[in-house]
């Protein structure tokens, strides 16, 4: 019998790694099943493909709840109304609350767009990563996908993977094909996180 883990998103734009991951849940390929995107954005594009595909959404920002604790009550609240056993950042723009990241200690993932712990922490997402990637004159980017502690990009690494910078690259042009790899990698950790398959080697987390 096959145990599925239930999953809830944040993000806060297109959301394309939701969405990679949410297709490979309903192809029968990762063992989880996502049952609420919770975002700051209503408008943003992840909101938009949940409604289209029956995820129940949650809009949690300072605008509705202006008040700090009601707002890391509501998400807690919210959190444990559909069982979460694991939460995915799939281009999540805010810091998650230290009350959120204690309960759900090593059970929150978030996957960043270089090489950690390089070009990562706070003011390095989007297209600000791949500037600094080229203007440093490395040769080699990549996709580290992480667990989430109280510090920005800064938690134990689970997996990473290499991406080329080419000598004409833009930040455009570096920007899609790192992304085409966490498209990739993203729905492996979840689906190896979903089967148990997430081992602990003096104190570094393992895919087995």
């Amino acid at each position: 019998m096959t145990i599925t883990k239930n999953i809830t998103v944040f993000a806060s734009g297109g959301g394309s790694n939701f969405i990679a991951i949410h297709k490979e849940i309903l192809s029968n390929n990762i063992s989880g099943n996502i049952q609420l995107l919770i975002s700051n954005n209503p408008g943003c594009g992840a909101v938009a493909y949940a409604n289209e595909s029956g995820v129940r959404t949650m809009v949690i920002n300072k605008i509705r709840y202006p008040s700090t604790q009601d707002l890391i009550n509501v998400m807690i609240r919210e959190l444990e109304k559909v069982k979460t056993e694991l939460i995915i950042l799939a281009g999540y723009m805010k810091l998650i609350p230290n009350e959120v990241i204690k309960k759900y200690k090593d059970r929150i993932l978030n996957i960043h767009p270089a090489l950690l712990p390089s070009f990562g922490g706070k003011g390095y997402y989007g297209k600000l990563v791949h500037r600094a990637v080229i203007e440093s004159g490395v040769k080699t980017s990549g996709v580290t996908v992480h667990l989430v502690d109280e510090v920005y990009d800064h938690g134990k690494i689970i997996q990473q993977v290499t991406v080329p910078v080419e000598k004409s690259d833009t930040e455009e042009i570096l920007a899609s094909r790192v992304l085409k790899a966490e498209h990739k990698l993203y729905p492996i950790v979840v689906k190896a996180f979903c089967e148990d398959r997430i081992e602990w080697v003096n104190n570094i987390p393992w895919i087995i």
